[in-house]
């Protein structure tokens, strides 16, 4: 196999969810260990539009700006990040889930977003501009539809493997491998994920309280 840390990923993310806010603290910890980012490319996949009860005809992404979503605006500040290439993009994406899930801010505000953008040293103008173009918001539509109906994604986060294998991640809150037991996890993880897709599920069972 070769070297875990070289695979492209592909990782579908919601920044509302905590369990994403654990594997970005994961990833993150695994690159100090590294001294450099991982491959990966992290792919919009809006809870908003797995829970919606709206009908199978209904697209978060095609919502009016002045529609109310929880997390539409943050999946648009992130493709406005990326334009800015991938080094802004992992800045941002750091920054943002720091606002969310450290400082318990509301993703939905425009000065939560550019607070973010401001933190990642982005260049705030041209990403103010790109926030709101809506020529972007498609690329959320093929994101979702490449988790769903290439690969079944059913919750966040998600890692694809350069086969077409798939996981779904949770870890326990509050408890995320740190330092080298990081780096030795993510190379565990990735030879299960990609070299035993015979190993359909492991789930832990929670003893009665």
């Amino acid at each position: 196999m070769a070297d875990a840390s070289d695979i492209a990923l592909e990782v579908f993310y919601d920044y509302q969810c905590p369990f994403v806010n654990a594997a970005v603290v994961w990833v993150r910890e695994v690159e100090q260990q590294l001294g450099r980012p991982l491959n990966l490319t992290w792919r919009a996949f809006p809870l908003e539009q797995v829970n919606s009860d709206k009908g199978p005809d209904w697209k978060l992404w095609e919502q009016a700006d002045s529609y109310r979503s929880r997390g539409l605006p943050a999946f648009r500040a992130a493709l406005a990040a990326q334009a800015q290439g991938d080094d802004a993009f992992r800045r941002f994406h750091w920054a943002l889930i720091q606002a969310r899930h450290v400082d318990g801010k509301d993703l939905g505000k425009p000065d939560t977003l550019r607070g973010a953008a401001e933190t990642a040293g982005l260049d705030i103008d041209r990403f103010e501009a790109d926030r709101v173009d809506r020529s972007l918001l498609p690329r959320i539509g093929e994101d979702w539809a490449a988790g769903r109906d290439r690969l079944g994604v059913f919750g966040t986060p998600t890692f694809v493997f350069p086969n077409g294998e798939a996981i779904y991640l949770k870890f326990k809150l509050g408890a995320v491998p740190q330092g080298e037991e990081a780096a030795t996890f993510f190379e565990e993880f990735v030879r299960l994920g990609q070299d035993r897709p015979n190993v359909l599920e492991l789930k832990r069972p929670t003893p009665p309280s």
